[in-house]
């Protein structure tokens, strides 16, 4: 991030990531399948299906969404905020990462639609649910991202889903 930070994403070659952290581009290539993956590693997609799966499933759909958020939300270690506000400058500052942030966003938005469907919800309400959480939470992370007075990314995700579904609560 440092190295994006400061010279800008287009400059950063996969070579200098990997010198500047002592190991080979083969290396690099083993943990990251592209440059675009080392700006949207995202913790929280292997708990999320998991989390909204084991919501109360006579709850709404976006409600389950919204609680399962909050859920893998409090499992992981909340992200250190000024790396997360670089890695977002950085993908809303470089309109060709843009895409790539909606198709992370579409993946994290798939594993919410077949955790809704395998516990019983239609299909079609599933997508729709998820499709608007998921834009919700791109909504608030490019805002808090663009606002470094804007408290802890914890809270500005909370806001998001309260705002979405008020009965939201964690488990």
């Amino acid at each position: 991030m440092r190295l994006f930070a400061a010279g800008g994403y287009d400059n950063v070659t996969v070579e200098e990531i990997a010198s500047n952290v002592g190991v080979s581009h083969m290396t690099f290539f083993r943990h990251f399948p592209t440059k675009v993956s080392v700006l949207l590693d995202d913790p929280f997609d292997p708990v999320v299906g998991e989390m909204v799966a084991a919501t109360d499933v006579d709850l709404p759909a976006i409600d389950r969404i919204c609680s399962g958020l909050l859920d893998a939300w409090a499992k992981v270690d909340e992200p250190d905020d000024e790396m997360t506000r670089t890695r977002i400058r950085l993908l809303i500052q470089n309109q060709d990462l843009i895409p790539h942030a909606w198709a992370n966003n579409r993946r994290t938005e798939e594993i919410v639609v077949d955790a809704l469907v395998t516990t019983g919800v239609p299909a079609l309400e599933a997508r729709i649910a998820a499709g608007a959480v998921m834009g919700a939470m791109m909504a608030a992370l490019i805002d808090w991202g663009e606002h470094p007075d804007s408290g802890p990314l914890g809270d500005r995700v909370l806001l998001a889903l309260t705002q979405l579904s008020p009965g939201a609560h964690y488990g």
